[in-house]
Order: structure tokens, then sequence, then C-alpha cells
């Protein structure tokens, strides 16, 4: 039969699949557009399950906030190539996903992909556009943060990003320090008080293995580990870190010198290239 031109491209502007995709489907669905409409469906999860074992090591990372500053999400969308993390499709996509997590606040990463966008949920977008463009779409990362105050900051196009908590309000210039020294110096935790004890278990059982190695009596084991211990809780947790931006006092002296009762809540940071 024959397809006109212009029901390919009402199909494409409902499904947003290629131009011949589009038109193949509806020659196998004898014009019939839901059952094109599934057809695209099905060759995207096709695709999707072909290239499943495949590494999305590209993409966009993105943090956003509501205009009160209380509330923020990061977002992470994912791609095999950065050619296809720059194509325009992809990007709309990944701001729809980021807006969409931010408006509805979803619990979890899988309560996110069960959104719609467009009647359309965002599980079955990312299928679609793997089927699209040939390469994996993933939604590898998703939190949310809530504070009276909270910073974002995005660097390197997009590959890593951070949001970051306060207990009060503060200049969006000193809030963006921290959010910068959050991307930069990766931090486990806030503080040592809340670092996990599984990240504590993980470093003392390293540490002992070190000095054991290096031939220390076996007494001595347990107070040489607290000490290297100290040394990652001072290059590892965000108050005790040296302020990058100063180079001479900690995170925790910075906070102070804007307010002594300032403090981060909380964060989350996210990289596609760790």
């Amino acid at each position: 039969m024959e397809i006109k031109a212009t029901d390919v491209a009402k199909l494409r502007q409902m499904t947003g699949a290629g131009m011949m995709d589009c038109k193949n489907a509806l020659v196998e669905g004898h014009g019939d557009f839901e059952r094109a409409k599934e057809i695209i469906r099905e060759k995207g999860k096709l695709i999707a399950a072909k290239r499943a074992d495949r590494d999305t090591t590209e993409g966009s990372v993105i943090a956003l906030a509501n205009e009160q500053r209380n509330k923020a999400i990061l977002v992470c969308v994912s791609c095999e190539t950065d050619f296809v993390a720059k194509n325009e499709d992809f990007v709309q996509l990944a701001k729809a996903i980021a807006n969409t997590a931010l408006a509805q606040s979803p619990a979890d990463l899988a309560a996110l992909k069960a959104l719609t966008i467009n009647g359309v949920t965002i599980e079955e977008s990312l299928t679609a556009q793997t089927g699209k463009s040939g390469e994996k779409h993933a939604l590898p990362f998703y939190a949310k943060i809530e504070a009276p105050y909270i910073a974002t900051y995005i660097h390197m196009n997009n590959k890593v990003a951070t949001i970051v908590g306060f207990n009060k309000p503060l200049a969006a210039e000193n809030g963006k320090e921290i959010a910068m020294q959050i991307t930069a110096m990766s931090p486990v935790s806030v503080s040592k008080d809340d670092c996990p004890q599984s990240v504590i278990d993980k470093e003392l059982e390293i540490y002992r293995e070190q000095i054991r190695l290096e031939g220390k009596p076996e007494q001595m084991v347990e107070q040489i580990a607290k000490g290297k211990l100290n040394k990652f809780f001072k290059d590892s947790t965000l108050e005790e870190q040296i302020f990058v931006r100063d180079g001479k006092i900690t995170v925790a002296e910075y906070l102070k010198t804007i307010d002594p009762a300032l403090k981060v809540t909380g964060f989350f940071r996210y990289s596609l290239n760790d």
C-alpha cells in the first residue's frame, strides 16, 4: 500500500522515531497508526535487549533545584557514546526526565522510571530512544534532597554534578563553593560522625593488611590502623577536608567564616567517569 509522507511525518511526531523507521512501521502495520506505534516500541525493546550488556559511560548528569532552593534532584541519563549524548533528542529527554523528577519527587529510581512523560513511562522512553539511536540508554542514578537551602553544581559538560543541602540560607556564591568542593574532592560523608560503618570497616581492613605486610608487630597493628583512619577522615570527609579555594583552612572552618551556625545537612555527587 502507498504510505503518504504526511502520515510518516505524523507518526514521527507521535513517536520521535526516524523517518525510515516510521515509514517501515506504517508499511508493516498496513497504515494503522496504533499498530505502527507498537512496531516501533517492539523494535526499541529488541535493540535494547541486544545491547543490554553494553557499557553506558557517556551521557548527562543534571543537578536541578526548585525556585525556592529548598528541593533539588540529581539524575544521570547515560548512553554509550559522546556523539549520542550531544544529540538534541538525548539532551531533551535528559532535561524532561530531570524536570519530571524535580516536579514529582519520586521516592527512588524505580519510582522515577515509572513516571510518565507525554503519556509514556520514562523507562519506555529510554527504550524507545535506544531503538531510535541504536545505542543503549540507561538511568543509572537518581537522588533528591530537601533542606532550608540547596546549592547545585554541574561540571565537565554535564559529566559530574553535585547537590548539597544547608541548615540555613546563605549567599549563592558560598553555596556554590561547597558544591564545587564536593564535586572536585568527592568526600564520602559530611563528617566522620556520619561516615558509613561499612566504609570505616573496609578502610581498617585494608590498613591492617598493609601494616602486617610491612612487618609491624601484631600488638601495634590496631593503633597504627586507627591513626591511618584519622588521616582518611581528614582527606575524605567534607568538614575535615582542606578547603580547596583557600588551601589553608578546612571546609568546617570556611563555613564558620560565613556563619558560626552554618552546617551541611547532606549531599549527593555523581560522576560518569568514576
